[in-house]
């Protein structure tokens, strides 16, 4: 009996999430590219889940590097049709809480952009705050709302445009190197490039496993939120972000709606996240303690899996026991507002360049972000 047929291309990216849908839209302008997604659509899982907020001082400096690069095409990106910022006016507030003097020292000495405010400042921003919730508070106001399904179609349709393909239903099953080209065997059918990139998210560790290749220790971590209604008085869509600088909890403006969830990090296998709801009930009870407010209902509850690489930093690069596999993994809670710089330096290194000049320009080099660090 002869063998099904094949479907080939200069490069397979496995997972259509941002991160996939980002390196697949970039590299299609010079290479044919196949994007598989093992779900119905694409960005069901951690994309479709994310809080949406540009916060230039989060995470480690290799993340903040990529940050930076990627804030202009934030403003005016390349590949939309469409002109307009993908970015909003939002700003972000930490509150210290009685015992976190200490922390926000310490986010004061190391950001930029953050000036401390004092009592009457703040609560003229958020008026409900408990009187004694909290001691010290400080303000970035250069944080911004994202529009992260604006962005993922973007590249999404520059995918289309420059004749590549997506591919949902489409989970790999088995993956082998076969004749110089990664053979990827999934419901949808077998297909095969010299290029394999591992954009699959929280299940990237389980891919590289089917290639035959240990894993590199990437830890998915489950943050749950919650959608609660507000008075008809309050004009939250004007407030900022706000949390403690512990991160414990914050809340998100969303749609004349508040967005609360626990900033729960905990580690889990792989799998379509849902709320615990003993950790949900802890951080909404965080929550009240600081905003005079009474949890009556939720109007929706969620959860989403945060995927980390043992020393917080992303995996971009080919990974050193196997020829042509690629990994663009470990976004961690910095897949969003990292991806546009992200991409493009996933398409330079898997196209044999160096990374992008916005980038060394800032002091990042492929080595804080290369899968060898990690063998």
């Amino acid at each position: 009996m002869s063998e099904p047929a094949s479907h080939t291309a200069d490069i397979l990216v496995v997972g259509a999430g941002m991160a996939g849908a980002s390196a697949a839209a970039e590299l299609s302008a010079e290479a044919e590219v196949l994007l598989l997604e093992s779900e119905e659509r694409p960005g069901q899982h951690a994309t479709g889940r994310s809080a949406a907020i540009f916060i230039q001082n989060y995470g480690n400096r290799s993340i903040r590097q990529l940050s930076k690069a990627s804030r202009p095409l934030f403003e005016d990106h390349p590949l939309s049709t469409e002109r307009g910022s993908l970015l909003s006016d939002r700003g972000l507030l930490f509150l210290a809480e009685p015992d976190q003097g200490a922390e926000l020292d310490a986010l004061l000495a190391e950001a930029d952009g953050l000036e401390e405010l004092d009592e009457a400042a703040v609560r003229a921003m958020v008026p409900p705050l408990r009187a004694g919730s909290f001691v010290r508070a400080a303000y970035e106001a250069d944080a911004k709302g994202i529009d992260v399904d604006r962005l993922h179609q973007i590249y999404l349709r520059a995918l289309k445009r420059n004749g590549g393909g997506l591919v949902c239903r489409a989970g790999v099953t088995a993956l082998a190197r076969l004749g110089g080209v990664w053979r990827a065997e999934t419901p949808a059918g077998r297909f095969e490039a010299p290029v394999l990139v591992n954009a699959a998210g929280a299940w990237a560790d389980e891919v590289a496993a089917l290639a035959g290749l240990p894993r590199i220790g990437l830890q998915p971590k489950r943050r749950s939120a919650a959608l609660l209604p507000t008075p008809a008085d309050w004009p939250v869509d004007s407030w900022p972000l706000t949390g403690d600088v512990g991160e414990r909890w914050y809340m998100k403006p969303e749609g004349g709606k508040m967005m609360v969830s626990p900033a729960d990090a905990d580690p889990v296998e792989p799998h379509d996240a849902w709320p615990d709801d003993l950790v949900l009930a802890e951080g909404l009870d965080r929550f009240c303690r600081v905003f005079d407010y009474e949890v009556t209902r939720l109007e929706a509850s969620w959860a989403g899996l945060r995927t980390f690489a043992p020393d917080g930093s992303l995996v971009i690069g080919f990974e050193p026991q196997a020829e042509g596999f690629f990994w663009l993994a470990g976004q961690g809670g910095y897949g969003i507002q990292t991806a546009p710089a992200a991409a493009r330096c996933a398409a330079a290194l898997a196209l044999g360049r160096g990374v992008p000049t916005e980038l060394a320009r800032l002091g990042f080099t492929d080595l804080s972000v290369s899968p060898a660090r990690l063998r």
